[in-house]
C-alpha cells in the first residue's frame, strides 16, 4: 500500500458490568471492504452463540439475522457501527469505524537524523 486507502478499523471490547473499570480491547483488525469487516463480527458471533445463554444467543442471532443487513448499508455510507450482546454482567462490543489508512514511511534506506544515535537504552532494573 502506497497510498491512502480507505476501509474500516474494527475493534472487540470487554466489560464487565459488575465492576467500576473501564473497557477492555479484546480484539482489533483493518478491513478494507464493508464485507469484510461486518463479516468479521459475524464470525466471531457465530463461534460464540453456542456458549452464550439463551439471551445473549438470542441477540446474537437477531444481529446476525436483521442487524447485519442495516450495519452493512450504514459501512456502505461510511457511517460507524457498534453491535453489542451481554452474556451475564459482561457486555461485549464489536465497533466499525470507516478511516483512511495512510501507509507509514520506512526506516529502511533512509538516513536516520543525527538525534537519533544520542539515545541510548538502560537495561531494566
Amino acid at each position: 500500500m502506497d497510498k491512502p486507502q480507505w476501509g474500516y478499523w474494527c475493534e472487540c471490547w470487554t466489560e464487565d458490568l459488575g465492576k467500576q473499570r473501564r473497557p477492555a480491547l479484546l480484539a482489533s483488525i483493518d478491513a478494507y471492504s464493508a464485507p469484510q469487516a461486518d463479516n468479521w463480527v459475524a464470525v466471531t458471533l457465530r463461534t460464540i452463540t453456542p456458549a452464550l445463554d439463551a439471551e445473549a444467543s438470542d441477540e446474537a442471532w437477531d444481529w446476525l439475522y436483521e442487524g447485519r443487513i442495516q450495519t452493512r448499508r450504514a459501512l456502505l455510507r461510511s457511517e460507524p457501527c457498534t453491535v453489542s450482546i451481554t452474556q451475564a454482567r459482561t457486555r461485549i462490543t464489536w465497533t466499525i469505524r470507516p478511516v483512511l489508512f495512510v501507509p507509514l514511511a520506512h526506516r529502511n534506506g533512509s538516513e536516520l537524523p543525527a538525534c537519533a544515535y544520542d539515545f541510548k537504552p538502560h537495561a531494566a532494573d
